[in-house]
């Protein structure tokens, strides 16, 4: 392996299993992506639920060039995260598809869109655009009037 890996623990004992777990998930990214400069791992063990155990949250911070790519991997409603193996291995699980697609990013097989799609510009119109019957103006103007009077007779 030729970046460094951070474990940090946080609201739990820490664990040497645990972390050399994350150190061997952290190696097979690198199958990946071999432009890895450092992978920062948090594990964290919130509050206890009253009505189910303890979920684990993960989040893993993977440095590339010219990229952060960023997991916050925390799923309230999967008990399968009560174990914090599991929660590890679905955290690195999607930190291998997020390294996967900047890779193809790299590679230019995936097409970047910079913004959203912007409608056609509008045509410019004047405000008063002259109209082709001119004798008709010239009869409004003769009458005299208000420019409301004017406005609504047209």
């Amino acid at each position: 392996m030729t970046f460094p890996v951070v474990v940090s623990f946080q609201q739990m004992a820490p664990s040497s299993a645990l972390r050399s777990r994350v150190r061997e998930l952290a190696e097979r990214l690198e199958r990946f992506s071999p432009n890895i400069l450092r992978c920062r791992v948090w594990i964290e063990r919130p509050a206890r639920h009253q009505q189910q155990g303890v979920l684990h949250a993960v989040r893993i911070d993977v440095a590339v060039p010219d990229e952060h790519i960023l997991v916050g991997h925390a799923h309230a409603a999967d008990p399968a995260h009560e174990d914090p193996y599991v929660a590890v291995r679905d955290a690195f699980n999607a930190a291998r598809h997020q390294l996967q697609n900047y890779e193809r990013r790299r590679r230019g097989e995936i097409k970047r869109h910079h913004g959203l799609a912007q409608p056609a510009p509008k045509p410019i119109r004047a405000a008063h655009a002259p109209r082709a019957s001119a004798p008709r103006t010239a009869a409004l103007r003769t009458r005299g009037g208000s420019g409301a009077e004017r406005t609504a007779r047209r």
